[in-house]
C-alpha cells in the first residue's frame, strides 16, 4: 500500500503518513463506498480492523446488499475521519481525514474469518476477549466477513491556528 498525497490539490492539507497510519489503527469506523448492482453509488459506514499491512477486515451477514454489491464490482473506496472540530466564528471546519482505495473479497477460508473475528473482538471489545471468543464461535455461521486489500491511501487535513 503506497501512500499518495500527490493527487491532493489542496497542498497545505497533507498529513503526516504517521497520522494517516495511526487513524487507520485506531478509527472505530470507516465508510465503504462502492458502485452498487445498477451503478449507482453506494456507501455504508461500518466498524473495521487494520492488519497492520494493506488490508482491513469488515464483518457483515453471510448476503446482503454489500456483498451483492462487490461480487458485482470488487473496487471501493473506504474513508476514514478523525478529529473534526467546527468553528462556527470562523466559517469553517477543522478535520481529519485518510481515504484509501482498493479490491474487496469476500470468498475467505473459514480460518480468515475466525481470526478477523477475533481481531475486531480485540480492537472493539478489548475488555472483553474471552467472552468474544466464543460469542464469535458460537455466532460463525451467522456472520460473513470482507477483507479489503488497499493499494493506495492518502491523507489530509486542515488545523486553524489559535486568534491571538
Amino acid at each position: 500500500m503506497r501512500y499518495v498525497n500527490e493527487k491532493v490539490r489542496r497542498r497545505d492539507r497533507l498529513m503526516d503518513e504517521a497520522r494517516a497510519i495511526e487513524l487507520l489503527a485506531t478509527a472505530e469506523y470507516g465508510v465503504l463506498s462502492m458502485v452498487d448492482v445498477d451503478g449507482t453509488a453506494y456507501g455504508v459506514p461500518v466498524n473495521y480492523v487494520w492488519d497492520g499491512e494493506d488490508s482491513i477486515y469488515i464483518h457483515c451477514a453471510p448476503v446482503g446488499h454489500k456483498l451483492e454489491a462487490l461480487e458485482k464490482n470488487p473496487h471501493v473506496s473506504f474513508c476514514i475521519i478523525g478529529d473534526v472540530k467546527l468553528l462556527p466564528g470562523k466559517f469553517t471546519t477543522e478535520y481529519e481525514s485518510v481515504l484509501l482505495k482498493g479490491v474487496a473479497n469476500a470468498r475467505l477460508t473459514s480460518g480468515e474469518r475466525m481470526a478477523a473475528l477475533l481481531r475486531l473482538v480485540d480492537k472493539l471489545s478489548p475488555d472483553f476477549k474471552e467472552l468474544g471468543a466464543k460469542y464469535s464461535e458460537k455466532s460463525f455461521h451467522r456472520v460473513n466477513i470482507i477483507r479489503v486489500d488497499f493499494t493506495e491511501f492518502s491523507g489530509k487535513c486542515k488545523h486553524v491556528p489559535a486568534a491571538d
